[in-house]
């Protein structure tokens, strides 16, 4: 990178220009997934828009490739790049609550703990993801998968409004209201159409919750998931819950004895009133002998967050992922040979519901395609130890081998990995050729190609 440019962005840019010889490069490159190792040129951690303009003019006039990194948590490392030019939105992370109109607007760099932080004072939430590190703008951008998404819908489903930087350094409010085909393609469509810098979502009254996770033995793995298939469908939508693979941590509710064993768990989010809590969950402890478990009324944030300590940055990640229409018995039984092999205390698999209210959302209306899939899931390979790669990435692929013939064609964008490129139309079915329309409108370079990638 010449010595001139880094010193013109400089000049324009009110946050950081972090170059390859500055002490914080090291700490600055690295991302949350450890098999990711990249170094690019720069690195730019934006104060505001302007600084976020001004490094999308630089990418494209130097021909340098552009990876944007909100909250961090891009699996295939898409928040980095070698010798190119990163925009880093970590500096970016304020949220503005407006009570009277149940809104919020978040920075492009907020996490979902940033956002749960700022609306829980007044009673008021929406659907955001299983860990509190995600960063808002990611998730929603890919859809949003949540507790309160049988509720209240995806992330997407309650997007407003999104401030955008597009290819050619334009700054452009998408809404119903405003460049409309650019808001449709935003929810769903990934990173694809520019860099987003801030997201307006309709809240709703969510404020303490009754839930957490419960542990159940191996043997009762069919039977647990045949309940949860046939419960979820029409339990209150109120109720999220998803069940789980899961080596049980040395935690204290979990006896000490058991710890290191692996359990199928349940894990349940009931956002009605309290008091209709235990009730509520009454069925997932009738179904088999709960053998650890910590449930009962807690802040919805600290649920949200409850998983945090399990998949800290730098783990090794590999995943894989599917829409599932119908969790079928011979569906089941794979996950019951697969599923018990989960081979680290930070890897897991989990099976998110995504009927209800995400249901009533028409397949065309947002490029979120999968409305009749009833279940997504993921297979998530995290492990400390890179020596593990690849009896773990074994394990992740054959999961996903065995399932697949019992999933839809196409899967989450969220929880894709870079080998995933090949899926792209599956994963979008009849949306995608109109994505592809607004991405030669807005994209016709195809500058913002470090996503899970619609080409124009």
């Amino acid at each position: 990178m010449p010595t001139t440019t880094l010193d013109e962005l400089r000049t324009q840019v009110r946050g950081d220009v972090i170059a390859t010889d500055d002490e914080a490069y090291e700490e600055a490159r690295h991302v949350y997934n450890a098999m990711i190792d990249r170094r690019p040129a720069m690195i730019v951690r934006a104060a505001n828009v302007g600084d976020v303009i001004a490094a999308v003019n630089l990418a494209r006039e130097s021909g340098l490739d552009l990876a944007v990194r909100g909250g961090g948590h891009s699996v295939p490392g898409f928040g980095t790049c070698d010798g190119g030019v990163v925009i880093d939105l970590s500096r970016m992370r304020g949220i503005r609550v407006d009570p009277a109109s149940a809104t919020a607007r978040a920075e492009g760099g907020a996490t979902w703990g940033d956002f749960n932080a700022a609306t829980y004072p007044f009673g008021l939430a929406t659907t955001g993801g299983i860990i509190s590190t995600t960063g808002v703008a990611g998730l929603t951008l890919g859809g949003g998968i949540g507790y309160l998404a049988r509720g209240f819908g995806l992330s997407c489903d309650n997007l407003i409004s999104a401030d955008v930087v597009t290819a050619d350094g334009r700054f452009l409010v998408a809404s119903e209201r405003e460049n409309d085909d650019l808001f449709w393609a935003l929810r769903g469509g990934g990173g694809n159409f520019g860099v987003v810098t801030s997201l307006e979502f309709q809240l709703h009254p969510v404020k303490d919750i009754y839930g957490g996770p419960m542990f159940f033995e191996l043997s009762e793995v069919e039977n647990v998931l045949r309940f949860f298939r046939e419960h979820i469908a029409d339990a209150p939508e109120q109720l999220g819950a998803f069940p789980a693979f899961q080596i049980a941590p040395p935690l204290p509710f979990i006896p000490e004895d058991r710890h290191g064993d692996t359990f199928i768990a349940m894990v349940a989010c009931w956002a009605g009133p309290l008091e209709e809590g235990e009730r509520a969950l009454k069925p997932f402890h009738d179904v088999a002998p709960v053998v650890a478990e910590f449930v009962g009324p807690m802040p919805y944030p600290a649920l949200n967050s409850a998983f945090d300590g399990l998949v800290p940055p730098g783990l090794q990640h590999y995943w894989k992922a599917n829409f599932v229409e119908q969790l079928t018995d011979e569906a089941i039984a794979a996950h019951a040979v697969h599923g018990p092999e989960v081979p680290a205390v930070n890897s897991t698999v989990h099976i998110y519901p995504i009927n209800g209210a995400a249901h009533r959302v028409a397949p065309d209306a947002t490029a979120f395609a999968y409305r009749n899939a009833n279940f997504a899931t993921v297979i998530a390979g995290m492990w400390p130890d890179a020596s593990q790669n690849e009896a773990n990435i074994a394990w992740v692929r054959n999961y996903y081998e065995a399932t697949a013939p019992h999933s839809e064609a196409g899967g989450y964008i969220n929880f894709m990995s870079g080998d995933d490129q090949d899926r792209i139309k599956a994963n979008y079915r009849g949306n995608y050729d109109r994505l592809v329309d607004v991405k030669r409108r807005y994209d016709p370079g195809n500058l913002f190609h470090l996503n899970q990638n619609i080409k124009p």
